[in-house]
């Protein structure tokens, strides 16, 4: 069969692909642009797709033989979901493999914004620091803080887990809350969405992207967050009004944001780039060679057992297309 692979991936796993089938793959170190993927599409039986694509109805018209789409991330908001199960095509991702590499991003932008590391940084590099000053560029300790994680899937509990270690008090808040032995285990108390907000002094976003989540945190809830607070985000940009982000962070409404992701990624609200007291990274929660090439055999793995026409183990739609 014929399978498209939208993202420069290891060598090692375009071999596995290009042992049955016939590969095309995008080896340019940037996202295709939208007239080269429908165009490359337009005879393909399967996609590995990256989460810069757009996979919508657009394309799958584009593609008519397409069975699977795989796609090399744990978020799949850049698929059109409804769309593709309507006709009968499989969608699946790469879940797991990603947790401890974004739970050890969250932590590091944590204590990058809260000690100044990057604006630290840039002053040494710049011949800025001439002496030691006892009083000159204090930070905010993390360690004894409270840490409140929005969501509690596998990377929010790695990241409970993490913050355990720096004595760090840390509520949740998720929809359906877990056992109460389960959070003994963790060490973890829930708290409503509200009362997190009131009292954390770190507050980090782990949902998925949805109509429920969209904007959940914006002007309202900024309000209610602790002027020295800080707010951490590396699940997906739109759940945070980006717009209401940097006037809060203007005015002082809270102290700081450490941000992985973007409302319109990779473009920033205005305003966001030239701020001090935020710590920006270029979408690198799983950037490790390990996690990196994990997600790449994974979404090969699941393109491969669908093209054959079994059950993927990421499958995110089999039972709906099965019945």
């Amino acid at each position: 069969m014929k399978i498209l692979v939208t993202g420069n991936i290891p060598p090692e796993v375009i071999s596995t692909l290009e042992k049955d089938h016939e590969v095309a793959v995008h080896q340019e170190n940037r996202p295709m642009e939208r007239s080269d993927l429908l165009k490359a599409v337009a005879d393909k039986d399967g996609i590995l797709s990256m989460i810069n694509d757009q996979v919508d109805r657009g394309l799958f018209d584009q593609a008519p033989n397409i069975k699977i789409v795989s796609n090399c991330a744990v978020g799949y908001d850049n698929i059109d979901m409804a769309e593709a199960t309507q006709r009968n095509i499989l969608v699946t991702n790469t879940p797991d493999v990603t947790t401890n590499a974004s739970a050890d991003v969250t932590l590091a932008l944590m204590l990058s914004v809260a000690r100044r590391i990057v604006e630290g940084d840039k002053r040494t590099r710049s011949g800025g620091y001439k002496h030691f000053l006892p009083f000159d560029f204090l930070g905010t300790e993390v360690t004894g803080k409270t840490l409140g994680i929005v969501g509690l899937g596998k990377i929010g509990k790695a990241v409970a887990r993490r913050a355990i270690g720096f004595d760090m008090r840390v509520l949740y808040f998720k929809r359906s809350r877990i056992e109460v032995a389960e959070e003994a285990a963790l060490g973890i108390e829930y708290a409503s969405f509200e009362d997190l907000l009131k009292e954390a002094d770190f507050i980090s976003l782990h949902v998925p992207l949805n109509k429920a989540s969209r904007h959940l945190i914006s002007t309202t809830e900024l309000e209610m967050m602790k002027s020295s607070a800080y707010l951490i985000n590396t699940a997906r940009g739109p759940i945070v009004n980006e717009t209401a982000l940097v006037e809060a962070l203007q005015v002082g409404r809270i102290a700081g944001a450490g941000l992985d992701v973007y409302e319109n990624e990779p473009e920033l609200a205005p305003g966001l780039a030239q701020l001090e007291n935020v710590v920006l990274l270029p979408h690198v929660g799983s950037a490790t060679l390990e996690t990196r090439t994990s997600m790449a055999v994974r979404a090969a793995n699941n393109l491969l057992t669908g093209l054959k026409g079994d059950r993927p183990p990421d499958c995110l739609n089999w039972e709906k297309i099965s019945n």
